[in-house]
């Protein structure tokens, strides 16, 4: 890499993200793809976007595509590594209703496909969100280029709305 796309990324590096994974059921078999590329876009309709470097192995059979995004707990690393390119133990799947999720994830946003832009090297996926949900737990998260942990105490307003 570059240097100047070196302390590019490194730069990038300095924002802490969530770390999730894209899952959806391609032609031939089911995909997850880690991401740390995950926002929300609208309120009404509920819109999320995920963004998904062209590179990725599986990512042309994600457009038009139901997806689910899976936000991972602090005790999911493998997860992220797994779907990261460095296969390990095979997760456990639960069928959604409109694309699959894995199993005992810190929350999911399953979607409908609403929109893809391009993005240089990325594609940016909006989906509309047909079911979600979370649960209690510390959450997995990604700064300067390691995992770390956002613990519990740190998430969610609920109770302040």
């Amino acid at each position: 890499m570059a240097p100047r796309a070196h302390h590019f990324r490194g730069s990038l590096g300095r924002f802490a993200t969530g770390v999730a994974i894209v899952t959806f059921d391609g032609v031939n078999k089911r995909h997850g793809i880690t991401v740390n590329s995950f926002t929300s876009v609208s309120m009404d309709p509920p819109l999320v976007l995920v963004s998904i470097a062209k590179a990725t192995k599986a990512h042309d059979e994600l457009s038009e595509r139901p997806f689910t995004v899976n936000i991972l707990g602090a005790e999911q690393q493998a997860l992220a590594i797994h779907f990261a390119g460095k296969p390990g133990q095979e997760p456990l799947w639960v069928e959604g209703q409109v694309a699959p999720r894995l199993s005992s994830v810190l929350a999911f946003f399953e979607c409908s496909p609403w929109a893809a832009y391009p993005g240089g090297d990325h594609t940016l996926y909006l989906g509309e969100v047909v079911d979600f949900n979370y649960r209690n737990g510390d959450a997995l998260a990604f700064a300067n280029g390691r995992f770390t942990t956002i613990p519990d105490s740190q998430l969610g307003v609920e109770n302040l709305l």
